[in-house]
């Protein structure tokens, strides 16, 4: 009785390759070691927390190195070394740089916002769910199975949820984790009952598999198929905030903790877009008619209303500024879904994604820089209105330059040329695959954008109301923003290192 029993045990035992899997789990770990670190260490130690979680996220970061000579793979199945359920290839490395950077970025900003909330804000229960989000983050891109992606998906949102709440008696963080908390399930939700609908007609979960296998289903399953692959790309829609299911957007930024909306506008995103590419371009290839389209609409609606809300914002509106910025990720959402859905119509999918890999780093980069500028201003003006942001030259001409730098590179003008090398490419990328009318669309968009970033950067350079007010800047902050504007400016500087990084190979 044993011996069959022996093979069969063997056969289900995989190897995994530890180094592939580093920079996910050792974000993992290090948030586990943060949390029972929590309970040993005393009150007025705690900052010792932020600085282990700040050089945890550094090694993940760095455990990318090793990775660059070539893919790896891990999780195979026995039978076949070539279905993965895990793969580090140039994608999930570009992606894994983005998030796990980020979230090094949020977690300087942290350092200073959690110093300076008086204890509104428990530390270890903070830096523990930043931790796990940044793991699930950097898990999803390296995903080639559909349960993977959702596990990876939902580890990343749900600590999220908790630390948009986190501020204690602050109802405005409640009212603002519970829109994003309802939105984000029912994302979930269809997602789950699009991926079982898929999972129903292909008999696989495996995103290579599930691309050869939907091609050939039965034809009683066809309808079934077809209901699978809407409801998937609506639950992640959801996600990456495309209108008509951004309306958690403004309000989940303006209630959360400064740095944990500047890390819902960026690693969110690269969540949200990097499991959207995985599931139309490697996974269901075969229905680029039905996705192509719907996406290219939806990017069409996003970045249109994203650049409209922002235009409406007013000065003088308490949290006018972070309201500008979650209005203005909604319409950076748009330009992103264009090569995702330029993918669908262009022979050659690699060169469309790698546009909207670009954009992302990008970006990343730049928006992360002017939320830290937001976030030395609001030590100061707590309601972080656009109007509090008259002349800060005079005040703090470093951050205002950069602020200046970022805000240009968001709207495509020079001295910004990576902002608009990344919108080139992208407007490019829609051009070539035939969508003459969304490169329009887009035009204008960034026309209209153009508007709200310049009257934003002007105001910096006015003559300020009263006496200018002196902003001191932590070493954390001074850190957070360095890194962001060398970052733009080297790659103002050299933008081709953008498209080299971002020669992806999906497939």
């Amino acid at each position: 009785m044993s011996s069959p029993a022996q093979p069969l045990a063997a056969s289900l035992v995989q190897s995994v390759d530890w180094l592939a899997i580093a920079p996910p789990t050792i974000a993992a770990v290090v948030g586990l070691v943060v949390l029972v670190a929590d309970l040993f260490v005393a009150e007025h130690r705690k900052t010792l927390l932020g600085w282990t979680s700040v050089a945890g996220l550094a090694v993940a970061t760095l455990m990318l190195l090793p990775l660059l000579d070539g893919d790896r793979s891990t999780f195979c199945l026995t039978g076949d070394a070539t279905v993965c359920s895990y793969t580090a290839d140039r994608f999930t490395l570009v992606i894994q740089f983005l998030v796990l950077g980020g979230a090094l970025l949020t977690a300087l900003l942290s350092v200073t916002a959690l110093k300076d909330s008086r204890k509104e804000l428990p530390e270890g229960e903070y830096w523990f769910l930043l931790l796990s989000s940044a793991a699930g983050a950097a898990l999803l891109p390296a995903s080639r199975d559909l349960a993977t992606l959702i596990v990876a998906l939902e580890v990343a949102s749900l600590p999220a949820f908790a630390l948009v709440g986190l501020k204690y008696g602050d109802r405005k963080s409640s009212e603002a984790a519970l829109k994003f908390f309802l939105s984000s399930v029912t994302a979930t939700a269809v997602s789950l009952m699009g991926i079982s609908f898929v999972y129903a007609s292909t008999g696989t979960l495996y995103l290579t598999q599930v691309a050869d296998r939907i091609q050939n289903v039965d034809g009683q399953l066809h309808t079934l198929a077809q209901t699978g692959v809407v409801l998937t790309l609506v639950g992640f829609a959801f996600k990456t905030a495309a209108v008509p299911f951004h309306f958690w957007v403004p309000d989940t930024y303006v209630g959360a903790p400064l740095p944990i909306a500047a890390y819902l506008s960026v690693i969110g995103k690269a969540v949200g877009f990097s499991g959207l590419i995985l599931v139309t371009v490697v996974a269901l290839p075969s229905y680029a008619d039905l996705w192509g389209p719907a996406l290219a609409v939806l990017a069409a609606l996003t970045m249109t209303v994203g650049n409209v809300g922002a235009l409406r914002q007013q000065a003088t509106r308490a949290y006018s500024a972070v309201r500008l910025l979650a209005w203005s990720s909604v319409g950076q959402a748009g330009y992103l879904l264009v090569p995702i859905a330029a993918a669908a119509y262009s022979g050659d999918a690699e060169k469309s994604i790698g546009s909207t890999v670009a954009y992302a780093l990008m970006y990343g980069a730049v928006n992360l820089g002017a939320f830290a500028v937001a976030a030395l201003v609001g030590r100061t003006k707590s309601l972080n209105r656009v109007a509090d942001y008259r002349g800060l030259y005079a005040s703090s001409p470093l951050s205002a330059l950069l602020l200046a730098f970022f805000l240009l590179c968001l709207a495509g003008l020079p001295p910004g040329i990576i902002g608009l090398f990344a919108k080139v490419t992208v407007f490019a990328a829609a051009v070539d695959a035939g969508l003459g009318w969304l490169a329009v669309i887009m035009a204008v968009n960034v026309v209209i954008a153009l508007f709200y970033y310049l009257q934003w950067t002007t105001l910096l350079f006015r003559a300020p109301e009263g006496e200018p007010e002196k902003h001191r800047v932590p070493a954390p902050l001074t850190a957070a923003i360095a890194l962001t504007g060398v970052l733009g400016i080297v790659l103002s500087g050299a933008p081709q290192l953008v498209l080299r990084f971002t020669d992806t190979a999906l497939f």
